[in-house]
Order: structure tokens, then sequence, then C-alpha cells
């Protein structure tokens, strides 16, 4: 009797702690259970606030490219107002200008032909040079200046040969006479001087 006393005793035992370690595995579960399904969201939302991080920060970098981009053709903007207001600036007298190289020519064309012994004439022609030289230094201070190009080197962009001619001595393509002075505004030429040209003299056969 002791001996099956002993063994139901143990397998009481064994039972107890049968449902204690079931309990304790229940439990176990409940808290994982009940700890993943705090997680999952937490990670869920991690998840979304990171998509979001990265959206929002794909759309400043294609805003910053686009303000570069809108900051560079505002200054490309910018810079050509400033040079069409600079060229306007210089070149707003071209038509005035022209109109008033006649005058000068006329005035230059009276001083030449004046006849230095008749000293009527050449009061006059003193007061015509002194009229001459203000209105040239007028126009010099708006960037007009004359293109005389006397003994120099023939520059087609510049001058008009009117005629050609050989000099002896000279060297060909020379300016040897200016039969109207050319004048340019601002770097800008508004009429070419109008000038005979040298022309190399032909070659003579020696051979002969």
């Amino acid at each position: 009797m002791t001996t099956e006393s002993t063994d139901n005793q143990k397998t009481a035992e064994e039972i107890a702690a049968e449902e204690i370690i079931q309990q304790a595995e229940d439990q176990l579960e409940e808290t994982l259970g009940a700890a993943a399904a705090t997680i999952s969201p937490e990670l869920e939302k991690i998840n979304e606030l990171e998509l979001s991080l990265a959206a929002a920060q794909a759309t400043v970098a294609d805003q910053k490219d686009s303000v570069v981009r809108a900051k560079a053709e505002v200054d490309n903007i910018r810079r050509r107002a400033a040079q069409d207001v600079e060229k306007a600036r210089k070149f707003a007298l071209e038509k005035f200008a022209a109109e008033l190289l006649p005058v000068i020519d006329n005035m230059e064309r009276a001083i030449a032909s004046v006849n230095v012994e008749d000293e009527t004439q050449k009061a006059i022609a003193e007061g015509v040079e002194l009229t001459l030289q203000s209105l040239l230094s007028a126009i010099n201070k708006f960037g007009v200046t004359a293109v005389d190009p006397q003994d120099q080197p023939f520059n087609p962009e510049l001058h008009q040969a009117m005629s050609m001619q050989e000099v002896e001595g000279v060297a060909p393509n020379t300016v040897i006479a200016v039969m109207q002075k050319g004048y340019e505004l601002n770097g800008r030429l508004i009429r070419p001087a109008m000038v005979m040209v040298s022309k190399a003299a032909p070659s003579v056969d020696t051979s002969a």
C-alpha cells in the first residue's frame, strides 16, 4: 500500500507540474501575441514614415533643382536685359549721328574751298572752323569718332574703295586719298570712309 500511494502521489505531482508548464506556455504565447500585435502597427508606422520621408526628400530635391534652374533662367534674362539696355544706350544716337554727318562734310568742304588770300573769306572760314570743332567735340562725347585712314593699309571693313591708282614708292593697298571720312559710333561703323587705294605696278616681262 505504501508503494501504490507513493506512485499516485508522484503522478499527481507530475500532473500539477505539467499544468504549471502549460499555463506558463499559454501565458508566454499570450505575451508574445500581445507583443507582436503591439510591434506590428509600430513597424508599419515606421515603414510609412520612412516612405513618406523618402518621398519628401525626392520632392525637395526636385524643387531644389527647379529653383536652381529658375534662378539660372532669371540670371540669363537679367543679363540679356542688361546687354539690351547697354546696346540701346550706346547706339540710340546712331540715326541722329548719321544725319549730322552730311553737315560735317559740308562744313569741311566749305573750309577747304576758302581762298586764304581773301581776308573776308578767311574770317568766315575761321568761324566755320570753330563751329565744326565744337560740333566734333560734342559728338565725340557721345562716342562718335572719325575714320580718316590717310596713308594707312586699306581695310574693307572700314573703308570703301572708290578707285585704284599706281603710285611710285607706295605699297599696294595703301590709302592714298580720303574722299570722304568715315565715322564710327562706339566701335560700330555708321559710314565707311570713301578712299582711293594704291595698286601694284604691272610686272615687266624681262625675258625678251
